[in-house]
């Protein structure tokens, strides 16, 4: 807090100076004077009392990337707001445009400044820095899961540091200890033996111990089910304590939806919704997908007619390769790239998936593909093909940012949750392309899939936009 408030008074006052607006402000509503140091010093406050409700310094939040512009650029709004007001409510004599760059230079020297913050955060995190000693509850299966998951994963900043078997008892219907600890540790070798094994108890006891342990995370990996009299009684326990209460749930998980607790005739009924998906919201996205397209097709003919001329000097085949996809709700279109590869390279397909052991993956893709031409290497490096699928943007078909486009083939084998990606319009770029692309596994590429229908937004599609950009230009994945 206190380098974000410096940032923002060695902003503001460089701002000032070279505008020559360097105070003292005279209040005309209450007739004193404000100096220019006075006046840094409460808007720094301001914009940190923003930053805080954005959730800038949120423990989760803060040595994230893309997150944390996102809440930095909603701390600058808010702070612009309460700085205008503040200086109306004064009637200061003090310009628009001097509040205006205030605010702005203020948000981006901290933006700076945070990415300076973050390489160090960073580096003490691959030191084990910043884990918060957390307590994995579940069947012994289920701790082996989330142990592995978490083993793997260490940018989530959770540190086992003990294990709470537990089952559900269908005579009861209550969740009791599971005492079979030479099957847990069978399964979690570390348990008891660098790990704190603690025995369940339906009680507040429980959660007293694992503060007494210094614990600050309760991760439960199975056995309580959601909504139920005993993951309800037991999330209170934990959260009244102070607890945090993590849970690693399906991609399709209802936890993010938009819900709202209402009380008919002594009755509670919760509903459950996701805002974007109503008319308005998805309007919005259309108007989006066609500004964005008709910009991309018009700006990019000075890099596609050259790539055209390119691939027909070639071998003489067609400049576009158009294939059947499916898109939003499982109906077929023809998608439009730029063709990268040899002409009977559909045919080539299923020989090389056998080769590679790819028969079942839902994306086919291999390194060194002979089936690419070497104009066609090149457009793929920096993604050109993909340019012509504006086109089916502004016909309808595809939307700029959204999961890609199966074939039929590999539609017809998606399990249950993964067909839920089906349920908005494929798109040029999306959560995939920016996270590793052909480098991810299958069931990353899934995950990130499913995760981007239950929780897209316009500026959520504009990051992933930017964050295109940057995985084009360091090619990861790409081939």
């Amino acid at each position: 807090m206190l380098c974000d408030a410096s940032m923002f008074i060695i902003a503001g006052a460089t701002v000032l100076n070279v505008r020559d607006e360097v105070g003292p402000y005279y209040s005309e509503r209450f007739g004193f004077d404000v100096g220019l140091t006075p006046y840094l010093v409460v808007a720094a406050a301001v914009w940190v009392w923003c930053l805080r409700l954005s959730g800038v310094y949120h423990r989760h939040v803060m040595g994230d990337g893309y997150q944390l512009n996102m809440k930095l650029f909603a701390g600058l709004c808010r702070c612009w707001v309460g700085l205008c007001t503040a200086t109306f409510f004064l009637d200061l004599r003090f310009t628009l445009v001097g509040v205006v760059l205030v605010a702005l230079f203020g948000a981006l020297l901290t933006m700076a400044e945070r990415v300076v913050a973050r390489a160090f955060i960073t580096r003490d995190r691959g030191n084990g820095a910043y884990a918060y000693a957390t307590v994995v509850v579940g069947s012994p299966e289920g701790i082996q899961r989330v142990m592995r998951f978490l083993n793997k994963r260490e940018q989530l900043n959770y540190r086992p540091v003990a294990v709470c078997p537990v089952r559900f008892d269908p005579e009861t219907n209550l969740i009791v200890a599971d005492d079979d600890v030479e099957r847990l540790r069978a399964l979690v070798p570390e348990a008891g033996r660098g790990v704190e094994l603690i025995r369940y108890d339906d009680g507040h006891a429980l959660a007293e111990g694992f503060v007494r342990r210094q614990i600050q995370t309760v991760m439960v990996a199975d056995v309580f089910r959601r909504f139920s009299d005993n993951f309800n009684t037991f999330s209170v326990r934990m959260e009244s304590l102070g607890l945090e209460l993590a849970l690693i749930s399906s991609a399709a998980d209802v936890a993010g939806h938009e819900t709202q607790v209402r009380s008919i005739q002594d009755t509670t009924i919760l509903t459950i919704r996701l805002s974007q998906y109503s008319p308005a919201v998805r309007m919005v996205k259309r108007v989006f997908d066609l500004v964005v397209s008709s910009l991309a097709i018009l700006c990019s003919l000075i890099v596609t007619l050259p790539v055209a001329l390119a691939i027909k000097l070639t071998d003489g085949g067609p400049v576009f390769y158009t294939q059947e996809r499916i898109g939003l709700r499982g109906r077929p279109f023809r998608m439009i790239k730029f063709r990268s590869m040899v002409t009977n390279a559909d045919e080539l397909k299923a020989k090389l998936a056998e080769q590679t052991g790819q028969e079942d993956r839902f994306i086919f893709k291999m390194k060194n593909d002979p089936r690419i031409t070497p104009v066609g290497r090149f457009i793929r490096r920096f993604s050109i093909d993909e340019l012509p699928q504006f086109l089916n943007v502004f016909r309808g078909d595809m939307s700029v940012v959204g999961p890609r486009p199966p074939l039929p083939e590999e539609h017809a084998r998606y399990n249950q949750v993964y067909a839920t990606r089906m349920l908005v319009k494929p798109g040029i770029t999306g959560p995939w392309q920016v996270s590793g692309r052909s480098d991810l596994s299958a069931e990353e590429s899934e995950r990130l899939d499913v995760a981007y229908v239950q929780n897209w937004s316009i500026g959520g599609d504009v990051v992933l936009m930017f964050r295109t950009v940057g995985a084009v230009l360091g090619h990861k994945g790409a081939y």
